[in-house]
């Protein structure tokens, strides 16, 4: 098979495409994995536990409705969308109502750089803090975070977003190619800080769409891969950041090809634009699966022992990100990120549900690596080696999440009245947040809580613990 030659024989791939029925049922009641059409791994790899078994079942089910539900899916979104930009046009409801009976409703363009996406809609606030200098110690979290935001929206909206508000170069929005889901299903931005010195880019990858049926099925694909030496890697996340399938990831690739691939592009163009500017320096972030893209990025850098491009990365900046890796894959990159001096900053809010997984137990080997950089409902931080609740679902934690819940829901209603205007939900974040009501963690993962956190957050004090947690290790 070809990916034994590329991964040892370490690794097991799921092919939900190629899911029976009578397969899946099976799966259940046996621990051999190598007897089933959807599952390629070898022959020793079994699920002895069926709780194993159970989360490949829900993982290979999961991919199987979200293959059969692309197109629906698409289209409530494109409705949704649609939707609310065809009310921000003409006003809100009632400039709606009055457009209609004058017969002057204004269409909304979709290339437009007035054109949200529905994320776009959940958090509007599009200007920097102005209170935040570049010699801040928050600076990088807080544009990180905010280039992390702004990555869901149109590239005419993020060239008016990066040049006109926040005078800086934009160098474009890029799509790549996953080669096994055979779509160009993975976006990043790039973007340029020239006001300083060293001057400043950033790549920011894009989240999960939530109406984007591809780039779920990659959150939610359990598949991995044992890289020699270095762990065992979410094999979904590999595929979103341009794993070859015929070789892997080798250090070049023909880049002549009609493909574009995200690792090997943006390394390409990284280096084009360091040479063109030597005393440049360059951060990676993303919010969600942008943060594991990220983080896995620099995996790669050090993987194929980038020691220039290294020595240019700041670092790593991720927001509400999943895990991507087991114990051995930590201790790696810990061991590669002090020897590269980059510094990894995980952020994490309250109990944003996408930290918590893929589960860290004995069944799935997925951990976190790091400090994570955690903060509460009042956006008060500290560095913990692990979230609060690192598994999310516990019967202790189901009441105080549901009153941390109602806490936020009240919370969006005081918060300006205390902080300013800036800090005004949209309506959209408050229906959410009564959903949030019934399932505790998926409103705080969305991007509003995390542009809060970076603006009010203390970070020289966080970065002092960091380094004294650092120097114990050590």
């Amino acid at each position: 098979m070809e990916s034994k030659e590329v991964f040892g024989s370490n690794y097991l791939l799921l092919k939900p495409e190629e899911a029976s029925v009578v397969d899946l049922g099976r799966l259940l009641f046996s621990s051999k994995l190598s007897n089933r059409r959807f599952i390629e791994c070898r022959e020793e790899i079994q699920a002895t536990d069926f709780r194993q078994r159970w989360l490949i079942f829900i993982s290979v089910v999961a991919q199987i409705l979200l293959l059969a539900s692309r197109n629906s899916l698409k289209k409530v979104g494109d409705i949704l969308e649609f939707s609310l930009n065809l009310l921000s046009c003409n006003g809100g409801f009632k400039g709606l109502f009055f457009n209609i009976l004058r017969g002057k409703v204004k269409r909304p363009e979709k290339s437009s750089a007035s054109y949200l996406s529905v994320v776009g809609f959940v958090d509007t606030r599009l200007d920097l803090d102005r209170n935040i200098k570049q010699n801040d110690a928050k600076y990088k979290g807080f544009l990180s975070m905010m280039a992390s935001k702004i990555s869901y929206e149109n590239e005419n909206f993020l060239c008016n977003a990066v040049q006109n508000h926040w005078n800086m170069e934009f160098l474009g929005l890029h799509s790549f190619w996953n080669d096994y889901q055979e779509q160009w299903s993975t976006q990043a931005i790039i973007l340029q800080d020239k006001k300083w010195e060293p001057k400043l880019i950033v790549v920011a990858f894009r989240g999960t769409d939530p109406f984007d049926a591809d780039q779920w099925r990659t959150d939610v694909d359990i598949s991995w891969y044992h890289l020699p030496n270095v762990g065992r890697i979410h094999g979904g996340f590999m595929k979103a950041l341009g794993l070859q399938k015929n070789s892997g990831w080798p250090r070049e690739i023909d880049q002549t090809t009609h493909h574009s691939y995200a690792y090997y592009s943006i390394r390409e163009k990284l280096r084009t634009m360091l040479e063109a500017n030597t005393d440049a320096k360059f951060i990676v972030t993303g919010h969600s699966l942008g943060g594991a893209l990220a983080i896995l990025f620099a995996a790669l850098l050090t993987i194929h022992e980038e020691a220039w491009l290294l020595d240019k990365l700041e670092g790593v900046y991720t927001f509400g990100q999943p895990r991507v890796g087991d114990y051995e894959f930590g201790e790696f990159m810990k061991d590669k990120l002090r020897e590269y001096d980059v510094r990894y900053m995980r952020y994490v809010y309250s109990n944003d549900l996408v930290p918590r997984i893929p589960y860290d137990d004995k069944n799935l080997f997925f951990k976190h690596f790091g400090p994570c950089l955690y903060f509460n409902n009042l956006y008060q931080g500290q560095v913990l080696e692990e979230e609060p609740n690192k598994n999310y679902f516990s019967l202790f934690w189901v009441l105080p999440k549901i009153l941390n819940a109602v806490w936020e829901l009240i919370r969006g209603f005081l918060l300006p009245l205390v902080v300013g205007k800036s800090y005004t939900q949209t309506w959209i974040m408050t229906i959410i947040r009564f959903f949030g009501l019934m399932i505790p963690g998926i409103a705080e993962h969305l991007p509003t809580d995390y542009v809060n956190l970076t603006r009010l957050e203390c970070l020289p004090e966080l970065l002092e613990l960091q380094n004294s947690q650092d120097s114990k290790a050590d």
